[in-house]
């Protein structure tokens, strides 16, 4: 399918034409990139629809094979990781403008996001670990872009921790090969997964998604400008892991019951710690990353769970995530720029003089936290009813004690940045493009809630 491999292949290789290209034509070329691999993934998106699955393999060797398919749960995660990578980019031409190493941000950006989009496509266990090592040196470039120490220490403890991960992960894909003399995901789809392997497997996928208890360096990577953050945390890396959690255990190998409930209790003890985390924290990103983090236990928690519904579940939830994260982490670039400080502490009243920004973090706030209609509420009301009907009452009820931490967390820094007296002058009058990011953002929240059926019967056709 020409469509798949267009999306893959135009980050990929618009990344090193950035290198090649003058001033500020990288940034127009990254922004162009990104929405070009966007484009082609609702294009592939049409093609899967009629043809259910699409799978293109040339064999290597016989355990490396060139393997990528097209099928509801790839293009879905496609279409969310590239479009709002490209909003991202959308927003980053004014934030990034004034730097002059910003041609290094774009180059990464573009390949990070062509890596992911190769990761997603992949069909073969090696192919797949291959594109996951290379969104870690990406990650690992782009949250150290400072350069400073603080910003190097945070980019060595996030790539040191998700190198672990990888190691196990790939020590699971050898001992697979070992067992079932292939790494082809088709060949071994219904194949049971002895522990052992799976929980290799699982290390790897909780170090990429910072589930508790390698969750240590997503926090600190919010030394990293606005646009990385976002990057991270809404459109690429952090949702790696629950995708591919979802493609190993949801869609190809059978796991144990031990290790389901295993996973069932990581993703709810990150839940509830997590989003303590976030209620006594006082920097603005972080307590969006320990947001995030809590958040992602929901959605391992809803793959966990290995219903009929879990995958449709974790999808919706990736959607309303991405969306509603990248909404929050972009408007607090917006408060960073301007007051030039991340201490809700030092901040206060900024609704009044950024009334948009202000609007925007709040439509956000309500999709993360799940409040009807708002997109977020769907699929987080689904994992607390599927814990509910699925004999793990106690991971329903704990999900949702972390549903109201979310509530306390999103309005207590809502209170503290927005409301109250002005502590600091900050306006944004000349962040236009920014301002209008956000705001497309928080109202694709809202519209996406109201019109809820449209991503669930692509998912009802698709997978």
């Amino acid at each position: 399918m020409n469509y798949m491999f267009s999306a893959i292949a135009i980050p990929l290789l618009g990344a090193f034409l950035i290198i090649l290209l003058p001033g500020r034509i990288k940034a127009y070329a990254s922004v162009s990139a990104l929405g070009l691999s966007c484009f082609f993934s609702v294009l592939a998106a049409v093609s899967v629809l009629k043809l259910k699955v699409f799978v293109s393999e040339r064999y290597i060797t016989d355990w490396l094979s060139i393997s990528f398919a097209a099928d509801g749960t790839a293009v879905f995660m496609a279409i969310v990781s590239s479009f709002v990578a490209f909003l991202i980019s959308l927003y980053s031409l004014e934030y990034m403008k004034d730097y002059e190493n910003r041609g290094e941000f774009y180059f990464w950006m573009v390949l990070f996001v062509g890596s992911m989009m190769g990761l997603i496509f992949s069909a073969n266990l090696m192919l797949l670990y291959c594109f996951w090592e290379i969104t870690a040196v990406c990650s690992w470039r782009l949250i150290g872009f400072y350069r400073k120490e603080k910003d190097l220490k945070a980019a060595d403890r996030a790539f040191m921790i998700t190198f672990f991960g990888a190691s196990l992960l790939l020590v699971g894909i050898v001992l697979t090969y070992l067992n079932y003399s292939s790494t082809d995901m088709f060949f071994l789809r219904d194949k049971a997964l002895v522990n052992t392997v799976a929980f290799l497997f699982l290390a790897g996928i909780i170090s990429k998604s910072a589930q508790l208890p390698l969750q240590t360096w997503l926090p600190d990577a919010g030394v990293a400008p606005t646009p990385v953050t976002a990057l991270l945390h809404a459109a690429v890396l952090v949702k790696i892991g629950v995708y591919v959690f979802a493609r190993l255990f949801n869609l190809t190998f059978i796991a144990s019951p031990l290790f389901m409930n295993t996973a069932i209790f990581i993703s709810v003890s990150t839940i509830i710690v997590a989003g303590a985390c976030a209620l006594v924290e006082n920097n603005l990103k972080k307590i969006l990353a320990y947001s995030t983090i809590s958040q992602l236990g929901y959605i391992l928690l809803a793959l966990s769970l290995n219903s009929a519904l879990s995958l449709k579940i974790a999808l919706l939830y990736i959607l309303a995530h991405s969306l509603a994260k990248a909404g929050l982490f972009l408007c607090a670039g917006i408060v960073e720029h301007e007051s030039g400080t991340k201490d809700i502490n030092e901040l206060g009243g900024l609704a009044k003089t950024m009334p948009l920004t202000a609007t925007a973090f709040l439509l956000s706030a309500f999709s993360i936290v799940g409040i009807p209609p708002f997109l977020g509420f769907w699929p987080k009301f689904m994992v607390v009813v599927t814990a509910l009907t699925t004999g793990h009452a106690i991971a329903g009820v704990f999900a949702i004690i972390g549903a109201l931490f979310t509530l306390l967390y999103l309005f207590r820094l809502f209170d503290k940045v927005f409301l109250g007296g002005q502590k600091i002058s900050a306006r944004e009058g000349k962040n236009s493009l920014m301002v209008l990011v956000v705001m497309i953002l928080g109202v694709l929240s809202v519209l996406l809630g109201l019109l809820f059926k449209l991503p669930l019967n692509f998912l009802n056709a698709g997978l």
